[in-house]
């Protein structure tokens, strides 16, 4: 395993392994260099499966890849389930199936509870992550994963969470629509823009996710924590991100946030 990939400091179970991979390990060419594991963003067919493949070694388990189009829908996945079934989250009880969330300035959130029973993992861009009234999709992967807590008569109360490198607080800048998307689910949420200019605020996307974490109630948060580190477009040798390179460079990959039952 590449130095520089994350292994999640959090306090899952021994049964739960966890990791998020960066741009290193790969065989991609510029500007996908070198582990893109996203096969709908221009790269080589070939070098994208050659760098899943690099990936599923690496877990020894097998990563299902979503197709992820910034919506709620969660996955239940089994050892069958093929990739690209659309989906933004996703779960799983049976041992050698990853979730696997890609990413490239969206946030990745992993899941699993104390006891080890169920893994998740959601893809929380700001769409997903505000939703409608009703919530969004952490509301959603948290609902589905503790519908499978309570079918293994496990505590769905005992969930844990790590947050990924996402865009960070000093490089989000979105308009006014963003923040009214998240202020009509949550006053609060205001706390999580700072003004810039007429109509533009920099958004703080970690902050929020917390905000909704917290009123589902999962207080175990680890991970991000919106410091320069964890954000994707200030570290251009470790991570990609799209609105720092699909202009810039003509194209960016997606690093992969994984968890899996051992």
């Amino acid at each position: 395993m590449p130095h520089d990939w994350l292994v999640p400091d959090w306090p899952a179970p021994a049964a739960v392994r966890a990791l998020c991979t960066t741009r290193a390990g790969g065989t991609s060419l510029a500007p996908y260099d070198s582990l893109n594991l996203g096969d709908h963003v221009g790269d080589a067919p070939a070098a994208v499966a050659a760098n899943r493949d690099a990936l599923r070694a690496t877990l020894q388990a097998r990563p299902v890849f979503l197709r992820q189009v910034h919506g709620v829908r969660v996955a239940a996945l089994a050892a069958d389930t093929p990739d690209g079934i659309e989906a933004d989250a996703c779960t799983s009880t049976q041992r050698g199936v990853a979730c696997a969330i890609m990413v490239a300035d969206c946030l990745p959130v992993l899941f699993t509870d104390t006891a080890g029973t169920a893994v998740a993992a959601a893809h929380a861009g700001w769409r997903g992550l505000a939703g409608e009234r009703e919530g969004g999709v952490l509301e959603a992967a948290c609902a589905q994963l503790r519908a499978q807590l309570r079918a293994h008569q496990a505590s769905p109360n005992e969930v844990l969470a790590w947050l990924g490198p996402c865009i960070g607080p000093e490089a989000f800048e979105v308009g006014d629509e963003v923040r009214a998307a998240f202020m009509r689910h949550d006053g609060a949420a205001a706390a999580m823009f700072r003004a810039q200019r007429s109509g533009k605020w920099l958004a703080d996307l970690q902050g929020l996710a917390r905000q909704r974490l917290r009123a589902l109630g999962i207080t175990r948060v680890f991970g991000n924590d919106g410091a320069q580190a964890w954000c994707t477009v200030a570290n251009p040798s470790r991570f990609f991100s799209h609105r720092r390179d699909s202009v810039a460079r003509g194209g960016s990959g997606r690093f992969a946030a994984c968890i899996w039952l051992d």
